[in-house]
């Protein structure tokens, strides 16, 4: 399993929870969030700027909208961002009467939904779920007793749902209508391998495999989903790998983020990059990322 990635530093951002890379192919940008710094990135790889607007909460996700701005997933639920005025307009709360929980991770499917789950402060064993968030602003719950909701993608031809709740050390899937948005027949399809880092964001390949992100693993892996076999690893040189998203002019760059929380300063010294973005050249197109269509 020979590793022939080349891993870029593009950002030396030092993010304290850098999450969510989600690459905007008609703006040519990268949009990224920092969690516990509430706080909404937008990076511009031409011109390596990156603008930060600070929101008021922990965010948990945030997607483009094709009218415009961003759609959010925050800790008090889901909200519209105008990156002009920087100005958010809430639309929903699916769990205001859970209020230790909140948002963690969230994409958008062929169709333009948005798919977003919960977790509460301290990890409690399925305190929560993912929601679908529709186009008319109408929220879904699709699955109950999560424990950390993460990485969330789907396959090339749109049929299959991946999904990771991290403390199961499973990646499992499920039959996915794109017409309704509808999931069903769950079953497991990776198991990650105990002490290689628990299994967080996660993005998808036009070949089919599964790219993932290991919290305390030091490392992204690429797996496929029909065999369960892990087909390559590649190093990370920082502790806490968060998720990855493919981007770039030819789809064929995985921008990968990390974090710093909860390292030692001992740890901080020997991995200085962590909380940075990273870019890899991988030589396989990713899956386009959706925007939110309402």
């Amino acid at each position: 399993m020979k590793n022939q990635y080349q891993v870029e530093l593009i950002l030396d951002s030092k993010a304290t929870l850098g999450e969510g890379p989600s690459w905007d192919n008609e703006k040519r940008w990268l949009s990224w969030i920092d969690i516990v710094e509430q706080k909404v990135h937008i990076f511009y790889p031409d011109s390596k700027r990156n603008r930060t607007i600070v929101v008021d909460q922990n965010v948990g996700a945030a997607v483009p909208r094709k009218s415009g701005g961003f759609v959010l997933a925050l800790r008090d639920g889901f909200y519209l961002m105008d990156i002009m005025s920087e100005q958010l307009t809430p639309i929903a709360h699916p769990e205001k009467h859970f209020p230790n929980n909140q948002f963690n991770d969230g994409k958008c499917d062929s169709a333009g939904r948005f798919w977003a789950g919960t977790m509460e402060g301290n990890e409690t064993e399925g305190a929560g779920s993912l929601y679908c968030l529709d186009l008319d602003h109408t929220v879904r719950k699709m699955v109950e007793n999560v424990t950390v909701s993460n990485g969330i993608t789907w396959s090339p031809d749109n049929k299959t749902m991946y999904y990771i709740d991290t403390p199961t050390l499973q990646i499992v899937a499920f039959d996915f209508n794109q017409e309704t948005g509808s999931i069903q027949n769950r079953r497991v399809v990776v198991n990650i391998p105990p002490k290689t880092g628990n299994p967080d964001g996660m993005t998808s390949d036009m070949e089919g495999m599964l790219w993932v992100a290991h919290w305390g693993g030091y490392q992204v892996t690429r797996w496929d989903p029909i065999t369960g076999e892990l087909l390559n690893s590649i190093p990370i040189p920082a502790p806490i790998v968060t998720s990855c998203s493919f981007g770039g002019e030819n789809m064929d760059e995985l921008y990968v983020t990390t974090a710093r929380i909860g390292l030692s300063e001992e740890v901080l010294e020997k991995y200085p990059l962590a909380g940075g973005l990273f870019r890899i050249q991988t030589g396989v197109k990713g899956v386009p990322m959706y925007s939110f269509g309402g």
